[in-house]
């Protein structure tokens, strides 16, 4: 299932001009407050009619020249920022009300089960905490059959430990559901931990779109990140856990070795390794404390962000995004397939890096 968007819109001094696909799994669309998300995603919505759009999901024209499919008929689930449940209905009669618009008949108990809502159905709104809420409008959308999902900055609301408490439903909610996903945010750790395409937007348009993992490690995207938040994402599978604590990480670029993982032995799951956590040797170190030393090559994407220099690196089937000093980068004296080495500390690799490192309770 394809979504096609392309957009032109212009409100006061802001204008707006987009053109996307996005597949199955979930298309991220990052950016700074006031870039254009929200904007995009209440147009595919029917909310907002844009001076011109052509928006159509499959065969299905939502928008364009002619047409302009109200909300209702575009059956389509939006979770907003806030859960807005009816506050004078349970979670169950949430629930039910979403089912009156064409689920399937096993879809409510699937539902329930896969994001652990069974203990709360008789609970008042007011009584859950966000990350139940946020979990409740989840199933809501999904009771309503969409074709589409979209979810504007669901979890911003949300403190760190809810957020933690609800990342892996999302998690769950894609593997499982199979309904294609427009997820607005400007969290890259949630993108990071979700998104399988990703559209960088800023002031308006869009400055990169593509597979998650490129995107990520394009050493020219820090400045619109943030340059403490850029990094890559590798693919990686649970091997084994040692005495110590740390587990070994199987991935394209070598093995590592990280505490905080209690995903299964053999579990797939991501990492995100930011670019400032990378140190680069041109010989491999001897004598140090640091326990992740991958092989890799230089390339010539590089790019100068503030008094550094980020840079992308070959490493296996894997591209890694590292920062380094200007001062660094001119002793390196990098050339286009220099083999390297990039150093990661164990510990720098933060536990909500992890995708899959928490399992949804049931």
């Amino acid at each position: 299932m394809t979504l096609t968007v392309d957009i032109s819109h212009r409100a006061g001094t802001f204008a707006l001009d987009v053109a996307f696909e996005a597949g199955a799994g979930v298309t991220a669309l990052f950016g700074r407050s006031g870039a254009g998300k929200t904007t995009v995603v209440n147009a595919v919505a029917g909310l907002l009619m844009a001076d011109r759009a052509e928006i159509r999901l499959n065969e299905t024209i939502f928008d364009d020249v002619r047409t302009h499919l109200p909300p209702h008929r575009r059956r389509i689930g939006y979770v907003f920022q806030e859960a807005r449940l009816f506050p004078h209905l349970n979670v169950a009669q949430n629930l039910d009300y979403a089912g009156r618009f064409g689920a399937r008949p096993t879809a409510r108990a699937e539902i329930i089960d896969l994001l652990g809502l069974a203990d709360v159905l008789d609970r008042a709104p007011a009584t859950l905490s966000g990350g139940q809420k946020q979990r409740v409008a989840l199933g809501r959308a999904l009771l309503s059959d969409p074709r589409l999902l979209l979810m504007d900055e669901p979890l911003a609301a949300l403190d760190a430990p809810r957020k933690a408490e609800i990342l892996p439903y999302l998690e769950a909610l894609k593997r499982q559901t199979g309904v294609p996903i427009l997820y607005v945010s400007h969290a890259l750790d949630e993108i990071a931990r979700i998104a399988d395409r990703m559209v960088v937007i800023d002031q308006g348009a869009i400055k990169a779109q593509g597979d998650l993992f490129d995107v990520l490690s394009d050493p020219a995207l820090p400045p619109l990140f943030g340059v403490r938040e850029a990094g890559a994402v590798l693919r990686a599978k649970v091997r084994e856990r040692a005495f110590d604590g740390l587990t070994r990480i199987k991935t394209g670029a070598g093995d590592l070795h990280l505490p905080g993982v209690s995903a299964p032995e053999g579990s797939d799951i991501r990492l995100r390794i930011l670019a400032q956590d990378v140190m680069i040797s041109r010989e491999r170190p001897e004598g140090i404390s640091a326990l992740n030393i991958l092989p890799a090559r230089s390339e010539t994407r590089y790019a100068v962000v503030g008094p550094g220099v980020a840079l992308r690196l070959a490493a296996g089937s894997e591209y890694l995004l590292a920062r380094i000093t200007a001062r660094a980068w001119a002793t390196l004296e990098l050339s286009e397939g220099d083999e390297i080495y990039a150093v990661i500390k164990a510990t720098s690799v933060a536990p909500g890096s992890i995708s899959g490192a928490v399992t949804a309770p049931t």
